[in-house]
């Protein structure tokens, strides 16, 4: 488990099933209805707590099992969010489609709008990981958690502003607003900035990596690295025309048939 090959792989696979699992169960409540998608989100608690829990003992830890363990704590906090956001148990104020023809600002206000709560939940938390584990002997689940951070948050800036292929097939119910947020477009400017600071992330990571001197170090190392290029991944696949969707498409049942539900706003209202 101290090879950096294993730990990428692992990685690799963690990401997969984890992803896979999260859109199952969302799947499932949506197909059950509201309520399920409270109780699917209050059922996964005991997620956050171990999460929480293996974070703060990996801390001091400097072994390859005390690296796995920070990263797959990291994930488990982070996977949490995730699912209560998907269920739609914590998004922002915000749960209606984007009209046409807004001027920019009142259109980035309501994008905020319908995620505030998710962002200012997983600012929050890593703020709140960083004081308590900053200058730790194990930094790696800090540092996954950051990751995946600053990796989401320039993903959606690149949906707003707009990119040329947006999959919103796993949308789920409680989300489907958020389509009418995103924007199909060539290029935008928040693109290249992105894939430079992730590729210049990974290079770091995989010079720290060739630089490890102990097994931990080489785990560790090779996870984030792992992560990193996965972030870089999903980015590229925002403009390359790959059947990504493919991945977990069969694990997943059919969406639950309805007609969605629309109201009456005025140009400024929420």
């Amino acid at each position: 488990m101290s090879s950096a090959w294993v730990a990428a792989l692992v990685a690799l696979f963690v990401w997969w099933f984890s992803t896979g699992a999260i859109l199952m169960v969302v799947r499932h409540a949506d197909r059950a209805g509201r309520r399920a998608r409270r109780m699917v989100t209050g059922a996964a608690l005991p997620l956050l707590a171990v999460g929480v829990w293996g974070y703060e003992r990996s801390l001091g830890g400097t072994s390859t099992g005390a690296a796995y363990g920070a990263f797959l704590s990291a994930l488990a906090i982070w996977g949490w969010v995730e699912l209560a956001f998907l269920t739609g148990v914590i998004t922002g104020p915000n749960p209606y489609p984007c009209p046409k023809g807004l001027p920019e600002w009142e259109r980035f206000i309501r994008a905020w709008g319908t995620i505030a709560y998710h962002e200012m939940l997983l600012t929050s938390l890593l703020l709140a990981m960083w004081l308590y584990g900053a200058g730790a002997e194990n930094t790696f689940g800090l540092w996954t958690f950051t990751i995946l951070y600053f990796a989401r948050i320039s993903a959606k800036l690149n949906l707003y502003f707009g990119v040329p292929k947006i999959n919103t097939e796993f949308l789920p119910e409680a989300l489907a607003h958020l389509a009418s947020h995103f924007r199909i477009s060539r290029l935008n400017w928040v693109f290249p900035v992105s894939i430079t600071a992730l590729t210049f992330a990974a290079a770091c990571w995989l010079e720290r990596l060739y630089a490890a001197e102990t097994p931990a170090g080489a785990a560790g190392f090779g996870l984030l690295f792992a992560i990193t290029a996965l972030a870089l991944l999903e980015h590229w696949l925002m403009v390359l025309p790959l059947p990504d969707a493919k991945l977990w498409r069969w694990m997943l049942p059919a969406p639950r048939q309805q007609t969605p539900s629309t109201r009456p706003e005025g140009p400024h209202d929420f």
